[in-house]
């Protein structure tokens, strides 16, 4: 009887454990996440060690199924992983770190994606957690300074390492799409004087919602535009579309309905463990009411020109811009989009959104809008601004036979090299009949 009980106990206690049945590692450029994935709900703790450095995470009643040795710790601040059982119950995990570091965890519950999770962020000791402030920061000395700054374009690329964002048809990970594209998008705004294109997420790493915003701000962005490739339970839905804040609500079920999928991403990947102060979400709410009708105003002008563009390379979903409650669109002073490229759900529109050709024609699109709409209104202040100060004072000619850049620079006393800005020619070659710029006193 006793051995029968013995064995009965030692049976409920194995199905009690929980399973780690995977285990994750991401690196972002200011911290790492590490996550476990649990068949079941599990107590944790975790507390750092010192001389050499280390962090240990125990995990009761669990055991460990998942190999350890496929785990990237060339980078970041872990140099090894090692692991046990405790008290032949519980699982205990031990990194061996490059540095101090501070740490933070918290559990997941599942959701459509996975089970239970027990996720680890690992800080640098010297990171400060910037709070949510509610202006704009102060430039630096140079862009004080500087007579015409850039037109600064925080490009966010949504989701992100525990969060792929939709997956669409063939298995494709929206991550990956929108980050393709915002990565070229980055680099025609490089190209482009007067712009400097700032990219929120550069690797694949998730990023809260609130802090994709908070890294906007940081950089001082003028725009904050943040791609998506989303997916519908229908695989006919298909089209681009761009959204505004909107400030009552979503302007259609379908507005809603992705508005309430995007922020649910939270709830995904976690928000690092960071209590959010209520104080600071009631001033931003007062200070959205006070300020947010100049910024949705352009958001709405420019995305709209964004939308259009668009139109040139793919299917519009919608040919006006939506308005939804977006959690990354809620930055009450810089003008913000949410640009939906495309449906990974539609088999045609997946197909192209993968291709790195399509990318960077949608890409391209994204460029001539935001392009197109700084050209007409530049911020006081900047290259652009300059520039369409000087031309109100410029006046057309026509180039005769005989004229050479030169001459027309001396006949207008200016300089071919301000000639070249003004017109846009990169060489000193002019032909007859051709029409430039020139100073009109």
């Amino acid at each position: 009887m006793r051995t029968v009980l013995a064995v009965l106990l030692m049976t409920l206690s194995s199905v009690s454990l929980a399973d780690v049945q995977g285990v994750r590692l991401w690196h972002a450029p200011d911290s790492s996440r590490l996550v476990f994935d649990l068949n079941r709900e599990a107590e944790h703790k975790i507390f750092p060690l010192s001389s050499p450095n280390r962090l240990v995470i125990d995990i009761e009643n669990s055991k460990m199924l998942d190999s350890l040795k496929d785990l990237d710790v060339s980078v970041g601040p872990i140099k090894k992983v090692r692991w046990g059982m405790r008290d032949k119950k519980d699982l205990r995990i031990v990194l061996d770190l490059r540095e101090a570091i501070d740490a933070k965890s918290f559990p997941l519950p599942p959701n459509n994606q996975y089970s239970h999770r027990l996720v680890v962020d690992l800080l640098p000791r010297t990171q400060n957690t910037r709070p949510l402030t509610l202006s704009k920061p102060v430039l630096d000395v140079k862009q004080t300074q500087a007579t015409s700054r850039d037109i600064i374009v925080a490009i966010d690329a949504g989701h992100g390492g525990e969060d792929p964002g939709a997956i669409g048809h063939g298995g494709i990970y929206e991550k990956k799409v929108v980050l393709g594209i915002a990565k070229k998008l980055a680099a025609l705004l490089e190209q482009e004087r007067g712009f400097k294109p700032v990219l929120v997420r550069t690797g694949d790493y998730y990023i809260g919602l609130r802090e994709r915003t908070r890294k906007a701000r940081a950089s001082n962005a003028d725009l904050f535009i943040s791609i998506h490739a989303d997916a519908f339970s229908s695989h006919r839905a298909s089209g681009s579309s761009v959204f505004a804040l909107s400030q009552r609500g979503a302007t259609s079920e379908a507005a809603r309905w992705l508005a309430d999928k995007e922020n649910s991403s939270d709830l995904i990947g976690g928000v690092g463990g960071v209590s959010l102060d209520d104080k600071e979400d009631l001033l931003a709410g007062v200070l959205l009411d006070l300020s947010m009708t100049a910024s949705l105003s352009v958001s709405l002008d420019l995305g709209q020109m964004v939308l259009n563009s668009m139109g040139g390379v793919s299917k519009l979903h919608k040919h006006k811009v939506e308005q939804a409650g977006f959690a990354v669109l809620k930055s009450p002073d810089i003008p913000s989009l949410l640009i939906e490229t495309g449906f990974l759900s539609n088999p045609g529109e997946a197909k192209k959104l993968k291709t790195s050709s399509y990318q960077s024609r949608m890409a391209s699109s994204i460029h001539q809008g935001i392009k197109r709409y700084f050209m007409q209104s530049p911020p006081p202040g900047t290259y652009l601004a300059s520039i369409r100060d000087k031309s109100d004072r410029l006046k057309e000619y026509v180039i005769a036979p005989g004229d050479t850049l030169s001459v027309i620079a001396q006949r207008h006393a200016t300089s071919m090299s301000t000639l070249k800005e003004l017109n846009g020619l990169k060489t000193s070659i002019i032909r007859v009949g051709q029409v430039i710029k020139v100073p009109a006193t």
